[in-house]
């Protein structure tokens, strides 16, 4: 089986004509290319699904601290707001929200995370399905199986744009990781093809030109945050695709966009730390509050300034 993943619309298209879900081409063409059953390319799939659960826990630990010490511990204040039943927004959007920070906030301390698609935007994805899990009581395979409708979308935006904040900003980050979720939301939810497209779309166009402006040059402030915005992002491309409320433009020319706006962001604005909230009064004292002050400003060469 040959799938085209230089084009959301050519895979949806795809997956109309044979009558499935994207999910069951993506695993089918996966096991044919690397060679091997369908089943072991489901386990390899499963196992990143089970270390996702794992995050949730450890990252709700409300003494976990990050390495750096700027952040943790947030996930447990928004756990416990939903769990007492005093979040705004009810258990699905609440518990999305405190599992993409656990999962964010575990990786900030050195836990074990997977990268969907990166390190940065490690909680959009696992929050989207795991939450989605347990609203609706879903199977452990249809979630396993909702990844990968998430990562065929990841590969598309990768091989026409990118997945890189230092290339294309948080937009290229946090927003292929919501594009993601809300397609395998959509999935999970039984929505068409039609509808992961405008998903998709909606969730990118959304967070065109998010910039990548990491304090004193870590995966943290304001990272984390975006994380559980990302899912909340992808929870709103999700219900309004699949009440029936189309994207103007299709998922393929956002991506598009998203890599011509990438290309003309201002290097200062793509991971180097040397713009945003990275040289706000605050972003500035907490570098030094984490690497001191030197003859150079306190660089510490961190992977921020590289």
């Amino acid at each position: 089986m040959d799938l085209n993943y230089f084009s959301v619309a050519d895979l949806l298209r795809a997956a109309q004509q044979e009558n499935c879900r994207l999910s069951s081409l993506v695993l089918t063409q996966q096991a044919e290319q690397m060679e091997l059953s369908e089943e072991e390319v489901y386990n390899k799939m499963r196992e990143n699904y089970l270390v996702m659960d794992a995050c949730i826990e450890p990252g709700c630990d409300p003494m976990l601290r990050s390495t750096s010490g700027l952040t943790g511990g947030d996930a447990f204040k928004m756990k416990s707001s939903v769990d007492n039943g005093k979040n705004l927004t009810g258990s699905l959007m609440g518990g999305a929200l405190y599992r993409a920070l656990a999962v964010s906030e575990l990786n900030a301390s050195m836990g074990r995370i997977v990268a969907a698609p990166t390190a940065g935007s490690c909680g959009i994805v696992p929050a989207a399905v795991l939450t989605m899990q347990e609203e609706r009581g879903l199977s452990e395979r249809e979630c396993v199986m909702s990844l990968f409708t998430a990562s065929a979308i990841g590969i598309v935006i990768a091989n026409n744009a990118s997945l890189s904040g230092a290339q294309g900003g948080c937009q290229a980050e946090c927003g292929s990781a919501s594009a993601m979720a809300a397609a395998a939301i959509v999935e999970l939810a039984d929505g068409t093809p039609e509808m992961i497209d405008s998903a998709v779309a909606t969730a990118i166009k959304n967070v065109l030109g998010l910039i990548c402006d990491p304090v004193a040059g870590l995966v943290e402030i304001p990272c984390i945050k975006r994380n559980a915005s990302g899912v909340a992002g992808a929870f709103v491309a999700a219900e309004l695709a699949l009440a029936g409320i189309k994207s103007a433009i299709p998922a393929d020319e956002v991506i598009w966009t998203m890599k011509k706006v990438g290309d003309v962001m201002p290097a200062a604005l793509k991971e180097t730390a040397e713009g945003g909230l990275a040289t706000t009064p605050t972003g500035k004292k907490l570098f030094e509050q984490v690497f001191g002050t030197g003859e150079n400003g306190g660089c510490s060469g961190c992977s921020g300034c590289r």
